[in-house]
């Protein structure tokens, strides 16, 4: 039988749009090829352009490329929103309920602490968490 979870109750969410989960030390944010080519359609580029100029390959994978101040390259630097927001990558769709915030109540207040939307906002239920965490292993 499954342990419940710490957050049984839900969690409270709503983005601010402040563009914190898309900035910071250096990381990763992987994509897949259907990612990619969707981002190619988004900005009328070919897949392999999107590779060259957006993307860098991490072993067997990819990653988005960030800016030399850790923006995502995707993130606008004037208004500080997501130019692909309507296809972004799974890994951007679930934050902030990445599996590893999720471990514990003191990661997901170290969560609330970065990120002005988590811990705010309306009641995201458990279903909901866990279908977003389970978008990816983060």
């Amino acid at each position: 039988m499954e342990a419940t979870p710490w957050y049984k109750d839900g969690l409270r969410f709503e983005c601010t749009a402040c563009g914190k989960c898309c900035t910071g030390p250096p990381g990763f944010v992987w994509v897949n090829k259907s990612e990619l080519e969707e981002i190619a359609e988004h900005i009328g580029k070919s897949v392999k352009s999107v590779i060259n100029t957006h993307a860098r390959r991490v072993g067997v994978r990819y990653s988005l490329k960030e800016r030399a101040n850790g923006d995502c390259v995707f993130l606008d630097p004037q208004t500080r929103g997501c130019t692909v927001y309507s296809v972004r990558p799974r890994q951007c769709r679930s934050w902030p309920f990445w599996q590893s915030n999720l471990s514990s109540e003191e990661h997901w207040k170290a969560t609330c602490d970065f990120c002005p939307g988590a811990g705010t906002g309306k009641l995201v239920p458990l279903h909901e968490v866990e279908k977003q965490a389970a978008m990816i292993r983060i």
